[in-house]
């Protein structure tokens, strides 16, 4: 039957002190989207009474949705982020080659290939030589052993040539997929309320505070709280590993994460975390940690500079 449910949001985790814009933080919400079931519940009747509650801190409504205003929207890109996640830095071909080197097949002709090249130019003593080749019962082929490098040369080139054309063929796979996942971003639109009008957007523009559509068969694009809908069921395995479908109801678990997928029923969510801080964002980011943990060292030496600057004004 129809379950309308309501609900807030509240947390602790990243940074953002925009409370004179809006009544609750990004830190805020990115870390109620940590909580479930009945720890989210409690939360958001302890900070925000209610779903209402929330809509009101973030300034939107649970019918009418946004404004639509572009002021109002890029004001909730630069405080809560953008609903985009940004990929991680392609491989140059380089690495690419040096990566498709580490093949243990590969190892074992490159050593072949060398120890037959040194054996090949190595040359005993005269006298050796001739007593080598009496023993033998006959004088050695000279033109044999100038030609013995030919063998290690060859196996040294199918090497190479290996290892160029499988290093060719992931950095073109890379640059396809890459592109195709562009085109996906681009052209991947969601249903949401603004300004009292149902219309579809791409999602890269969805923000915090839209107030979304979600129906059976969706892949949710952001973070939200469930606050109106008709039997939804989501499955969340892709995040949780939990193979059964989860029920969503005001009362005992309103939590919508992003990633997830919904399963059976309809209803509304509000927009709480996109981008890098929602959930699939952070377990991105996580994945990806090298490139992020530049930026969070940048940002604090950033801070320190500031701090220094006004200890000497």
């Amino acid at each position: 039957m129809a379950n309308n449910s309501y609900s807030g949001v509240k947390n602790s985790i990243v940074e953002a002190n925009h409370d004179g814009e809006f009544g609750c933080t990004l830190k805020e919400l990115r870390g109620l989207m940590e909580l479930r079931s009945a720890e989210a519940v409690t939360k958001i009747a302890e900070y925000y009474g209610d779903i209402q509650g929330l809509c009101n801190r973030l300034k939107t409504s649970p019918i009418d949705g946004l404004s639509g205003q572009p002021a109002d929207i890029e004001k909730r890109k630069t405080v809560f982020g953008e609903n985009l996640i940004p990929p991680k830095k392609p491989k140059t071909f380089l690495q690419l080659v040096w990566e498709a080197l580490q093949d243990v097949t590969l190892i074992i002709l490159e050593v072949a290939a060398i120890v037959s090249l040194g054996l090949s130019f190595y040359k005993p003593p005269d006298a050796e030589r001739e007593n080598c080749g009496k023993a033998a019962g006959g004088g050695g082929d000279e033109n044999e052993a100038e030609a013995g490098w030919i063998e290690g040369a060859a196996i040294l080139l199918s090497v190479i040539c290996v290892v160029l054309v499988t290093a060719f063929n992931d950095w073109s796979k890379e640059k396809q997929f890459r592109g195709l996942q562009s085109r996906i971003e681009q052209e991947q639109k969601f249903t949401v309320v603004r300004g009292g009008q149902v219309i579809q957007i791409p999602v890269a523009e969805i923000v915090v505070g839209d107030i979304a559509q979600v129906k059976y068969g969706d892949l949710l694009p952001a973070d939200g709280v469930f606050i109106q809908g008709n039997d939804l069921k989501i499955d969340e395995s892709s995040l949780t590993g939990e193979s059964d479908h989860v029920k969503k109801t005001i009362e005992k678990d309103p939590m919508l994460l992003s990633g997830t997928h919904v399963m059976e029923g309809s209803g509304k969510m509000l927009v709480t975390a996109v981008g890098v801080n929602s959930q699939t964002g952070i377990i991105f980011t996580l994945l990806g940690g090298g490139e992020e943990d530049d930026d969070e060292e940048e940002e604090k030496k950033k801070e320190k500079e500031e701090k220094k600057k006004q200890k000497k004004s």
